[in-house]
């Protein structure tokens, strides 16, 4: 079992969101699964296209595995370098972008509570002739049934 610490928002294992309401109007998520800074701005590109359709909000999803020899809330590297550059990246796009940033142990397992299955998951990937580890998690968590757009960048 992984455990999941969530630095802007807490959840439990039973969370479901199948559609967030505001006032009368409902919104689906669009996840963006973070992985490097030129690849989610393409895929932060291919979600804004979704979501319009969709009435939906677009989500960035930032999973950072850490290793068992460090307690859960010290990563080697501080995580809020990378929220900060989120924060900048996200500040160009006019839809309202949700940054949510976890601290676990197996980012497959933390991802599989996180997020919804009903909702689509867009993730940016370097072009390459073999799969990485990011293909390697969006592969299995295709077969775990989440909608998921890989999104090519050379």
């Amino acid at each position: 079992m992984s455990t999941v610490i969530g630095l802007e928002e807490s959840f439990t294992t039973d969370r479901k969101i199948e559609m967030q309401a505001i006032g009368s109007e409902f919104w689906l998520p669009v996840y963006v699964i973070f992985t490097s800074i030129a690849c989610t701005l393409k895929a932060l590109e291919k979600a804004s296209q979704l979501a319009n359709p969709l009435r939906g909000r677009i989500e960035i999803i930032a999973v950072k595995s850490v290793p068992f020899t460090l307690p859960l809330d010290e990563p080697p590297v501080p995580f809020k370098f990378v929220v900060r550059r989120l924060e900048e990246m996200t500040s160009r796009f006019p839809e309202s972008i949700r940054i949510s940033s976890y601290l676990c142990r197996e980012p497959l397992e933390a991802l599989k509570r996180i997020l919804n299955r009903n909702c689509p998951v867009v993730m940016g990937v370097r072009k390459r002739w073999f799969p990485a580890r990011e293909e390697r998690l969006a592969r299995k968590l295709r077969r775990a049934g989440y909608n998921f757009i890989l999104v090519e960048t050379e």
